[in-house]
């Protein structure tokens, strides 16, 4: 009779078989990585308005505004930056970055009006943002963060493809920051994991019920986003880009998701603190709040991340053969993450390691949901157990 090592070591190695041959391939990350893909221009460049919500952003604010004002992009391109209530200089330095750049006239500043209840902060100041520019009628909108600075040419890439394609919404993953060692210990693995759960070639199949979208930088078509109903539609969601992305391609829409290295977001994380308040932000929610899956995340997680770790070290044979080959099959799916960061391939057996940080912060994800502070960003909790029905 075969032991429970030996069972658990099989199924491990048979999780990995699966997520690395039949998981729509998420780790082969050339496939979709935008910088190394072709763009054919299309004949006449449509409107686009760029919305960037702004809190608290004095920080990085200027370099960002700049980058959007360089943008080489040869159709009407015009943006607003809304202010959602900062308790910094950020709206003095937008309008100094856009006057210095010589963009004053294509870029407005407006204040969002009091968060109405039902509303996350980031879709009501977007809200807020198309309400305030209603005369430009723009063709596509695009949504972008206020810590990411984009290469001149992003705009451009975004609505070729989005032409090219006749895609309702197209998605860029910016890179993030990996200079510090909590940075490359789990950023990497931070884009691993969202590629495990959202293949980009499950998500632009039409036929898949797969969505999935990067908030950081979407380029939406205005008539997809009317289609909908609008952000109202979808105005309590802590994890906004996805169910923007399951709401147009739900109604009809086409939608993609890619890579680059071209756009870069500035927000660093010095500490595995704050790295874990990053992931915790929106870890029991991507569970739907629920114990029994969070139970049987957390036991998934085990087994496939860490039971590969500790039956490779099994003093039977067999067991640690197929212990060490699931680690092997983790390590080389990991590894196009971390090349894709520049790092050295010594940080791809390490990826146990990150799994494990990243279960401690999904579990105090949903402690701190229990306790009224769940979603937490900018000094408001997005996520509220007293709010939900």
């Amino acid at each position: 009779m075969p032991s429970i090592a030996l069972l658990f070591a099989g199924l491990t190695l048979l999780v990995w078989i699966v997520l690395t041959f039949f998981r729509g391939a998420f780790w082969q990350l050339r496939a979709f990585d935008d910088d190394i893909a072709p763009h054919a221009s299309p004949l006449v460049w449509p409107r686009v308005l760029c919305v960037m919500p702004a809190r608290n952003e004095a920080e990085t604010i200027a370099r960002v505004v700049s980058s959007l004002a360089k943008q080489q992009y040869p159709g009407e391109f015009r943006m607003v930056v809304v202010d959602d209530h900062s308790e910094d200089a950020t709206s003095d330095l937008a309008r100094t970055a856009a006057q210095e750049a010589g963009a004053a006239e294509r870029v407005r500043i407006v204040h969002a009006e009091t968060l109405q209840g039902g509303w996350t902060g980031k879709l009501w100041a977007l809200q807020q943002g198309i309400a305030s520019s209603q005369q430009d009628s723009p063709d596509y909108l695009w949504f972008t963060d206020a810590d990411i600075e984009h290469a001149p040419d992003t705009l451009v890439r975004l609505v070729s493809r989005a032409e090219q394609q006749r895609a309702d919404l197209v998605s860029l993953m910016v890179l993030l920051q990996a200079k510090t060692f909590p940075e490359r210990l789990l950023i990497p693995p931070f884009l691993y994991f969202f590629l495990m759960l959202y293949p980009p070639r499950w998500i632009a199949d039409t036929k898949a019920k797969m969505a999935g979208a990067a908030g950081g930088c979407i380029l939406l078509r205005r008539t997809a986003l009317e289609r909908i109903g609008g952000f109202a539609a979808i105005r309590a969601e802590v994890i906004d880009d996805c169910a923007l992305a399951r709401a147009v391609k739900r109604n009809g829409g086409a939608i993609w998701m890619g890579l680059t290295r071209k756009s870069v977001s500035l927000r660093a994380y010095q500490t595995f603190g704050e790295i874990r308040d990053l992931i915790a932000r929106t870890a029991f929610t991507q569970l739907k709040y629920s114990s029994l899956l969070l139970l049987g995340t957390l036991a998934g997680m085990m087994l496939t991340y860490l039971a590969p770790l500790v039956l490779a070290f099994h003093p039977q044979s067999v067991v640690w053969r197929l212990g060490l080959a699931a680690w092997l099959l983790m390590a080389v799916t990991y590894l196009p993450t971390v090349r894709f960061y520049g790092l050295s391939p010594l940080w791809a057996p390490f990826l146990p390691v990150a799994a494990a940080f990243y279960s401690y912060a999904t579990w105090l994800s949903a402690m701190r949901y229990w306790r009224g502070r769940g979603g937490q960003w900018k000094g408001r909790a997005q996520a509220n157990r007293a709010a939900r029905p």
